[in-house]
């Protein structure tokens, strides 16, 4: 079995770039992100199975590493069940709990939920050519010590952006974090002349610094430049924000 599950999420990691655009994941999680306070016994999350077969899903919780199979997993939580069937049209609560193993009290940690929507097999006597794809979702885990300095919600604002030379030859934004929490971006970018270098999404660690190069900007261009990025709150809900940055 765990053969097969390992095999089915390599098939789900290439699912993206084999199927159409139509093609989606039936069981659904219940928001984009985990937020666990510290003083909380558990935290659960909320899947729904939006199809109208069966699903078979199995459950578990990385700590970065994308591609280490649930067997694995070192991360200081307890996910019940790991693995379970949810009818069509119906829900299921999967329970976290912390394992109390030391984790840094001044600063959030990250980790990853992952959850991998197991297809059915195709009904006896079906002899038509059927491509059964296992369909993963992943999405973060905000571990939040309690008594931590500043608010969550302000620390988007806090950042610290430097735009400067990559050593590719081309430009950067480099993003600079002394907040306790960590900050996602679905969007950074530098607007000029009606036109935006993109510098992609990504997310930027307490007290650490990203780096987002700018693919399309070669040459600083004359004129005032404006920082754009949006930012991802504990909801889930973007949040746009811009400023002027200088060159």
């Amino acid at each position: 079995m765990k053969t097969l599950i390992r095999h089915l999420i390599a098939a789900a990691c290439l699912a993206g770039s084999l199927i159409g655009a139509s093609a989606n994941a039936n069981v659904v999680i219940g928001g984009t992100r985990v937020i666990y306070p510290a003083d909380q016994r558990e935290v659960t999350v909320k899947l729904s199975n939006a199809g109208d077969q069966p699903a078979l899903v199995q459950a578990w919780i990385d700590s970065g590493d994308v591609d280490a199979p649930p067997e694995k997993s070192n991360a200081p939580f307890v996910l019940t069940p790991p693995l379970t069937r949810i009818e069509p049209g119906r829900g299921l609560t999967l329970r976290l709990v912390y394992t109390q193993e030391p984790l840094p009290a001044d600063r959030e940690s990250v980790f990853y939920l992952n959850t991998l929507d197991i297809p059915p097999d195709a009904k006896p006597g079906d002899d038509r050519n059927l491509l059964q794809v296992a369909f993963r979702t992943r999405i973060k885990i905000f571990f939040r010590p309690a008594g931590l300095p500043g608010n969550p919600d302000e620390a988007a604002e806090q950042l610290k952006w430097k735009l400067v030379r990559d050593a590719s030859g081309g430009y950067a934004l480099d993003c600079s974090n002394d907040s306790a929490y960590h900050v996602s971006f679905n969007e950074v970018g530098i607007a000029h002349a009606g036109q935006v270098a993109s510098g992609g999404g990504g997310m930027v660690s307490p007290h650490g610094t990203t780096r987002f190069l700018l693919n399309d900007l070669t040459s600083l261009p004359s004129g005032p430049l404006e920082l754009r990025y949006t930012s991802v709150n504990d909801y889930g809900a973007p949040v746009a924000h811009q400023q002027p940055i200088a060159p």
